[in-house]
Formats: structure tokens, C-alpha cells, sequence
């Protein structure tokens, strides 16, 4: 964008197949922007200098690399070796990492993120980040720091450094079971980390009287609402749910303390006041000698890839016959 000191002459874009009729967004604002545009595996047939992948989630092969004469960069977010894989950020935070980071690295044929540091830089992570706000934040590093690499690439390549061998950590996908709290299992900071995660994308779950539901919003229960004289008797077995009307909030026992929940979905998208009015309430009325622990969250069981195959085979056999 800068037309008084140009550093990129020609620049084409490579994305990864979508689902959607329009592409990933980078591939719409390629579109929009007039940038020649491909689909993976297709790379297009010109000449290139250099190859940059952000995000990308594909092996390239060697002979590929071997196109580029400066060969292939990759803006990793995290301070490798930490977090190789393909979702470092979610990690980051569900950890509770206190420093995360950008790597400027040089891609290796046939394997991920191990080739060597270009450039490298760290921030902390600001307090209660959820994996969204440190995605922005480390997003607009990575643009910087890829356009001084680009700037003086002969000699970001000549002094490059080799990834140490300590330390080396792995970020695989999440799957749906991660979203599945173990009440008995997770501390109440745990939880928060997860919903901090991987909430904005896999809402939370959990199992409700034999219902899967959603949970949406959680908070911290500060000190003042385990102080309520209403609360502090009621019995700490994990997983059962007391609501606290002057928070208007779901408190949900866990491993070592409490959770508070603003926001259920459970056949549509209820405050945590609805929901005791609609629900926890009236099971009460109906069960008044019961302990708030019969009433209580449960950690969801989902069904392993295997078993689901086999119900198919079951059911494809069924149809055969």
C-alpha cells in the first residue's frame, strides 16, 4: 500500500477449499482486492520469489518449496517450540500461558512447524484473554513483524536459528468432546480457561435430566456471593446448580469451587432467570424433599467415532436388507 516504498510487485493468493460458494475470507477480499486467486492444490503456474502460509493446515512437498527461490515463510502464533500444531492460540489460553507470541519461521517439506526462527516476539497475555481477543492482538504483530522479515529477507534467512530441542509442546485440534465439562474433574479457573478457549466456537455442554444443554455465558463468582448466608449451606457436590437471584446468575459447583452462568441454550437461548423460572423452579415444586445435589449438571458423554460408524453399518445393513 505503500507506493513511495513498494516492497511486493506481484501477489497471488492460495486458499484452502470452503464449503461456502464464496470462499474462505481471504479469499473474498482477494476478490475484492483484484489478487489472482487459486484453490488449493491448485498454486497457479507463475513465478514467485517467496511463499508466505498463515493458517494454512496443509503438507507442502518439497518440490513446492523448491519453486520459491527464498523459499516458504510461516507466521505461527506462539513462541516456538511451544505450541506446534494447528491451534496454538486456543492452547495458549487454555493453559493459562502468561506470555504468548509470534514466530516468523521458514517452512520444512512434509512437517509442521519445525523449521528454523527467522524472527521472533513475545507479549504477555492480558488477564481473563479470551482466544478471540489474543487472535486480534497477535494477528496485527505477525502483520508487522512478516513485512520487516520481507524487508531484509536475504539477511532474515542467513541468521536464522535452528528450534530448540527443550520445551517443544503440541496444540492439536479441538474436538467436540473438549467442550464437555467433567464437573468432578475441572477446577473452577479450568473451566473458565476452557470457556475462554473455545467458547466463542464450541459453546460449552453439559447433560441436564437427560438433556444436552449449551451453556453461554460464564462469570466469576467473587467472594460477596459465596459470602450470601442463602448459598453457603447448600452442599458442594459437583455439578449441581443453585441460582443466585441478586446476580440473576447460575452458580455451578465444580472441582474446587463455583462457576457462574449467565446465558443456557437449551431449546433456545435463555438468562440464567429464565431458565430457573422455566425449569429449576418448577422441578423443585414438584421434588421439595430433594437435596439441590439431585438436581445438578452432569458431564456429557459423547459417542466415539467407532460407535457412530457402526450404528451407520447398522443401519445401512437394515436399508440392504
Amino acid at each position: 500500500e505503500n507506493k513511495e516504498e513498494k516492497l511486493i510487485e506481484k501477489l497471488e493468493v492460495v486458499t484452502v477449499p470452503s464449503p461456502s460458494p464464496k470462499g474462505l475470507p481471504v479469499k473474498q477480499y482477494a476478490v475484492q482486492s483484484q489478487l489472482p486467486v487459486y484453490e488449493w492444490p491448485d498454486v497457479g503456474s507463475g513465478e514467485y520469489d517467496v511463499g508466505v502460509v498463515a493458517s494454512f493446515g496443509r503438507l507442502l512437498s518439497e518440490a513446492l518449496i523448491l519453486k520459491f527461490p527464498y523459499g516458504v515463510l510461516n507466521i505461527h502464533p506462539s513462541c516456538l517450540p511451544r505450541w506446534r500444531g494447528p491451534a496454538p492460540i486456543i492452547h495458549t489460553v487454555l493453559h493459562g500461558d502468561p506470555v504468548a507470541g509470534v514466530t516468523i519461521m521458514q517452512i520444512r517439506p512434509k512437517r509442521f512447524d519445525v523449521g528454523p526462527i527467522l524472527k521472533q516476539e513475545a507479549i504477555p497475555v492480558p488477564p481473563r484473554s479470551t482466544a478471540k481477543d489474543l487472535e486480534a492482538v497477535l494477528s496485527s504483530l505477525g502483520a508487522s513483524m512478516l513485512i520487516s522479515v520481507l524487508k531484509n529477507l536475504p539477511a532474515s534467512l542467513n541468521s536464522g536459528r535452528q528450534q530448540p530441542a527443550e520445551g517443544v509442546t503440541y496444540a492439536p485440534k479441538i474436538s467436540a468432546d473438549t467442550s464437555c465439562i467433567k464437573w468432578e474433574e475441572q477446577t473452577s479457573e479450568q473451566i473458565l480457561r476452557l470457556y475462554r478457549a473455545i467458547g466463542n466456537m464450541i459453546p460449552l455442554q453439559t447433560l441436564w435430566m437427560g438433556n444436552t444443554i449449551k451453556l453461554l455465558d460464564f462469570v466469576e463468582v467473587n467472594s460477596s456471593v459465596l459470602a450470601d448466608p442463602k448459598f453457603s449451606g447448600q452442599d458442594g457436590v459437583p455439578g449441581s446448580v443453585i441460582y443466585h437471584k441478586q446476580s440473576q446468575t447460575l452458580l455451578v459447583c465444580c472441582k474446587d469451587g463455583w462457576v457462574g452462568v449467565r446465558s443456557v441454550m437449551l431449546k433456545k437461548t435463555l438468562t440464567a432467570t429464565d431458565f430457573y423460572n422455566g425449569y429449576l423452579h418448577p422441578w423443585y415444586q414438584r421434588n421439595p424433599q430433594v437435596q439441590p445435589s439431585h438436581c445438578r449438571f452432569q458431564t456429557l458423554r459423547l459417542p466415539t467415532k467407532k460407535k457412530q460408524e457402526k450404528k451407520l453399518l447398522l443401519c445401512n445393513s437394515v436399508l440392504s436388507s
